[in-house]
């Protein structure tokens, strides 16, 4: 008796689930619902191109650059010619300028700012910058299993993310998704519900580069508890097999 109070005591269900929350945990209320542009973050990497006279001619910057610190190595499907990081205080160093905070600005916003301060250098600027290391973690409700998605596009939304990592899966809750951002030391956890039309809405939400999605399996409470008792069982078989024999049948 001792032995199978011990097993079943060992047993433990539905240990699959990640990023349990507390009962009464407060989710957040996410403010990029609707066609909200993405905003740069820290650790962004950011193409950066520019132009003079309105973009007749591509200023090369690649001597200046060289001794940029925060330059980062250029991948070769990319189409700009230097790449930098955005710094964890929100800064770009870049070329002539120096530091520049351009966190918390959409595209469209630091490329006006930068054409601001390359005015002062070079006629009629024209800016481009680009996110090219923008990515998102799916679970798509398999577990654990999950996949890193590439965000090519500036202003990707929640369902395009879960259909490019194949979709909720068929053990997953679509009633119950998880978004995680931010600093992970404290983040912010957003719950969706994409189970009803209503919830259409919240599909429509906007990602930040390393989002988690994650959508949380079905509990299979029937074949978890079989996969656990299978060696309780032969424990006790095989215990009772001792026994008998033991005992001379």
């Amino acid at each position: 008796m001792l032995v199978v109070t011990m097993a079943f005591s060992s047993c433990n269900i539905n240990t699959s689930v990640m990023f349990r929350v507390p009962k009464g945990f407060e989710y957040s209320t996410d403010q990029t619902i609707g066609n909200i542009e993405y905003k740069i973050a820290p650790n962004d990497i950011i193409g950066f191109s520019v132009y003079t006279n309105d973009g007749f001619k591509l200023v090369d910057m690649t001597t200046s650059a060289e001794s940029i610190s925060s330059r980062v190595s250029v991948s070769n499907g990319n189409n700009f010619a230097s790449q930098f990081l955005v710094e964890p205080d929100g800064l770009m160093k870049l070329p002539i300028i120096g530091k520049t905070k351009v966190s918390g600005l959409t595209v469209r916003e630091a490329e006006k700012l930068l054409e601001t301060q390359y005015a002062t250098f070079y006629n009629k600027p024209f800016v481009l910058l680009k996110v090219v290391n923008r990515r998102v973690l799916v679970f798509p409700g398999t577990g654990g299993a999950g996949r890193v998605v590439n965000l090519d596009n500036e202003n990707t939304t929640l369902i395009e993310a879960l259909a490019l990592a194949g979709g909720i899966t068929n053990t997953g809750k679509a009633k119950k998704i998880k978004l995680i951002r931010g600093d992970l030391r404290n983040p912010k956890v957003i719950l969706i519900n994409l189970s009803t039309i209503d919830g259409v809405k919240q599909s429509n939400m906007l990602l930040q580069a390393n989002d988690i999605i994650y959508v949380e399996p079905v509990p299979r409470y029937s074949q978890e508890v079989l996969t656990q008792i299978t060696p309780i069982v032969g424990i006790i078989t095989s215990l009772a097999l001792i026994y008998n024999i033991a005992n001379g049948f």
